[in-house]
């Protein structure tokens, strides 16, 4: 079949200023290696190494080049151009890191969404990227994929290509492509675009990062060193693979890019997850935080071995001290905090950091040329050990989000820091402390209540597994303070709870106003509890059920 010519489409660019360009290249940040680059370069060095595990298949490092190239050759020859934009919605399967890679190969641009993701998100998606084509499994979790493909090209005509992973019905079978080798292009430009992902935002639907290949591999290349992964790594991707912190921080890419073993998880349930550690002698995972504290719990009476875990990443929401220690108490490896953004900076402790920095900082950046600011409402620069608005720029960060100027003008300064809308407090030595999203804080009349302080001393309770504090509007105070809270064993009282934070020597106005218990926190689309995003719809939840005024 002959290739369609693609439509004038808003260009793929992410450019930093010449002199910058030339800083980072002179530092060893940006080294002109792409994806296809260095997958060909392992495949030569690592042949017969198993590079992917997943769902009773093994891919080599030699296999995994060979299925990316008949992937990519074979989308050529369905009509698909270089340059063209493929929306990829795929679990956490072998297919999913050969589909990539075939992209890669051919010169597409994949972009990524979340299996949880549905017509709207999906839809818009493909709009604000300009896709011309969308690649999903035939069912996933009991979804059946294709049901929204057909639902999508009616909807947008644009999508001229669908292929499926599974029984394609209509549709290309991933597993049926096939075309001439020589037909896939050159090596592509270093500092091009090499995918579209998803802001890591929870609440409306979200913007398009473009990230360019020398950024890009800088950062899971440098958070390789500073994670201690190298070729006998064997890296547990348990959340959603096409999200930002399984895929580079240092993720299954910087496994890969280290000759190392990924292994691919379902789910991220210790029933999932505890076997295929054991099995596949995992050193290496990254968990958000009510995982985290999940595994710790289950460990205690798990059959399974999972004594080759050397480093448990917890990272997609701040992990509070208390919680922290938890974690460490019930699992026997090293805990590293990180703290990123898909937009670019990550932070993380060190693997010889001191004890105490591990418990209550978040971590510190990847790069000596990650620019931080920390500034007050006004833009000026707080005192230092004061809590500010976390502004950055760097050799990993990104300039403007794809085709959105409204998002370009509010998240990015003039002089392009991106406005990353988290407060922090910044340490000596460069240690970040998280405090919360911009609006998470409790304005009790007049006295400003930081939620995640009040919930590490309630997760400090030995009764209390999670718990989440939120406003609620109040007459006479404005806001008071709402503690919900899953317990675990015997469920105490609302008011032994409120002694309990009052025993801790805080602020009378500190202590929550109100107790309500829950079973279970709900979950973002990215795979993630967004505490800023939980706190939103618990507060919205609540007053709808209990008819109070908003």
């Amino acid at each position: 079949m002959n290739a369609v010519v693609s439509p004038v489409r808003v260009p793929l660019r992410q450019a930093w200023p010449p002199a910058l360009v030339a800083r980072y290249r002179a530092a060893g940040y940006w080294r002109g290696e792409t994806f296809p680059g260095f997958l060909r370069e392992r495949a030569r060095q690592f042949a017969d190494d198993v590079a992917v595990v997943g769902g009773g298949s093994r891919l080599t490092y030699a296999q995994l080049w060979q299925e990316a190239g008949r992937i990519g050759a074979g989308l050529l020859a369905a009509g698909l151009a270089p340059g063209d934009r493929v929306v990829v919605q795929l679990g956490n399967t072998v297919e999913f890191v050969s589909v990539v890679c075939g992209l890669f190969r051919a010169g597409l641009i994949p972009v990524y969404a979340l299996p949880a993701h549905r017509l709207t998100e999906i839809a818009h998606v493909v709009r604000t990227a300009e896709a011309s084509a969308y690649i999903a499994a035939s069912a996933y979790e009991g979804f059946d994929y294709r049901t929204l493909a057909r639902e999508l090209q009616a909807s947008i005509p644009g999508v001229r290509h669908v292929l499926i992973v599974g029984d394609a019905a209509e549709f290309l079978s991933v597993a049926g492509l096939a075309g001439p080798a020589d037909a896939l292009p050159p090596d592509p430009d270093p500092q091009s675009v090499a995918f579209l992902q998803l802001s890591g935002g929870s609440t409306g639907l979200s913007k398009l990062i473009p990230r360019t290949h020398d950024d890009y591999l800088y950062s899971f290349r440098a958070s390789n060193a500073i994670c201690g992964i190298g070729r006998d790594s064997v890296y547990l991707v348990a959340l959603p693979a096409a999200h930002n912190f399984p895929m580079s921080s240092p993720g299954f890419f910087g496994a890969l890019y280290a000759g190392a073993r990924v292994v691919l998880s379902p789910g991220a349930g210790p029933d999932t997850a505890f076997p295929l550690i054991a099995r596949e002698r995992v050193t290496c995972v990254g968990l958000v935080p009510p995982l985290a504290l999940l595994w710790a719990q289950a460990a205690a009476s798990t059959p399974h071995d999972l004594s080759s875990l050397q480093v448990l990443q917890v990272g997609g929401a701040k992990l509070v001290p208390e919680a922290a220690r938890r974690v460490i108490d019930g699992l026997d490896c090293q805990l590293q905090q990180v703290f990123g953004m898909a937009e670019g900076l990550v932070n993380y402790t060190r693997l010889h950091d001191a004890p105490e920095c591990v418990l209550n900082t978040q971590g510190r950046p990847i790069s000596p040329d990650d620019e931080v600011l920390v500034v007050d409402d006004h833009g000026h620069p707080v005192a230092p050990g004061e809590v500010g608005h976390l502004l950055t720029r760097g050799p990993y960060t990104i300039r403007g989000y794809h085709n959105d100027p409204g998002a370009n003008a509010r998240s990015f300064t003039e002089d392009g820091f991106y406005r990353t809308g988290d407060r922090v407090q910044q340490l000596p030595g460069g240690y970040l402390v998280v405090q919360g999203r911009a609006g998470d804080h409790i304005n009790r009349a007049g006295e400003k209540i930081s939620a995640e302080e009040i919930e590490d001393h309630l997760l400090a309770h030995a009764s209390v597994f999670d718990a989440a504090v939120v406003s609620m509007p109040d007459p006479y105070l404005g806001e008071r303070s709402c503690a919900f809270v899953i317990t675990r064993g015997e469920r105490p009282t609302a008011a032994s709870l409120k002694a309990w934070v009052r025993s801790r020597g805080l602020a009378a106005f500190k202590v929550p106003d109100q107790v309500v218990f829950v079973d279970a926190f709900g979950t973002t689309a990215v795979g993630k509890v967004s505490r800023r995003e939980l706190r939103a719809q618990l507060r919205a939840r609540h007053i709808e059920q209990t008819g109070e005024p908003r």
